[in-house]
């Protein structure tokens, strides 16, 4: 006679996800923030940059708060000063045009948005991986699936921007764009290099815009496939666990005595 195990994640790490569960949806929202808002940024005012920087600034905050102190399955990405430092960093960064009235030097930008580049891609493996440890599948933990989908997004955009400073001519544009609007519309691209809609008013340029599809592409579809079936997974795996308690309590309810050791026989 075999006895099928039950525990999956240990119970005072899984209390610890179960706290965690409420942050998601503060990041989903402070993932929409710069999605709604970049077309306010698009502008060669002062406004625009300041506009940027509060955007971006609520959604490293809340990043941090997220992920700054995970399971301790995640200590080993960079460890939580090291995730917590680039966030900070990233953080002085996008707040430098707004305080100058202007992005200034084209390496100005390129350096910001490669800084924001790296955080943003940090915290989306650092929040998969943390998705991965949930105990249980429900709205909130859904809620963090879509922030990070969203951040994917982002981190497109940012990284397409940085490329587009640093190479021009990686992406060619419909029109002529000020620097202030590449952003804006490369993290429209962005998105729609995610969804897979195919190249529309924005196309790669060159090799490099070419191959920064391609990594896109790939990256949103083992994303979308990874998420799915971890999150499928968690959630068949927790189901099956309530079948089993129901089991045994129906069990133990018609024999006297009946086992209540929370494991079920299996002939």
């Amino acid at each position: 006679m075999q006895l099928l195990p039950r525990a999956v994640t240990p119970p005072a790490e899984a209390e610890r996800l179960r706290r965690k569960e409420g942050r998601y949806v503060g990041l989903l929202l402070a993932t929409l923030l710069p999605i709604l808002l970049l077309p306010l940024t698009a502008t060669p005012h002062r406004s625009g940059a300041i506009v940027l920087a509060v955007v971006f600034t609520l959604l490293i905050l809340q990043s941090l708060h997220t992920l700054s102190r995970p399971a301790s399955s995640l200590h080993s990405l960079m460890g939580r000063g090291g995730y917590v430092l680039v966030g900070l960093l990233s953080l002085v960064a996008v707040w430098i045009p707004a305080l100058r009235g202007s992005w200034g030097p084209l390496f100005l930008q390129a350096a910001v948005m490669s800084l924001l580049s790296l955080f943003f891609l940090i915290t989306s493996v650092r929040l998969v991986r943390l998705l991965a440890r949930a105990p249980r599948v429900n709205a909130r933990v859904m809620a963090g699936a879509s922030a990070g989908y969203l951040l994917l997004g982002i981190t497109g955009g940012v990284l397409a921007t940085a490329s587009q400073v640093f190479i021009p001519g990686s992406f060619r544009l419909d029109a002529v764009v000020d620097h202030e609007l590449l952003l804006d519309r490369l993290t429209y691209f962005s998105f729609v290099t995610i969804a897979g809609l195919g190249p529309g008013d924005i196309v790669a340029g060159n090799a490099v815009g070419e191959r920064f599809v391609m990594l896109l592409s790939v990256c949103s579809t083992l994303y979308v496939g990874m998420l799915v079936g971890l999150l499928l997974g968690r959630f068949i795996a927790s189901q099956e666990v309530e079948i089993l308690e129901e089991d045994l309590r129906v069990e133990g309810q018609r024999r006297p005595g009946g086992s209540e050791s929370g494991e079920l026989p299996l002939e």
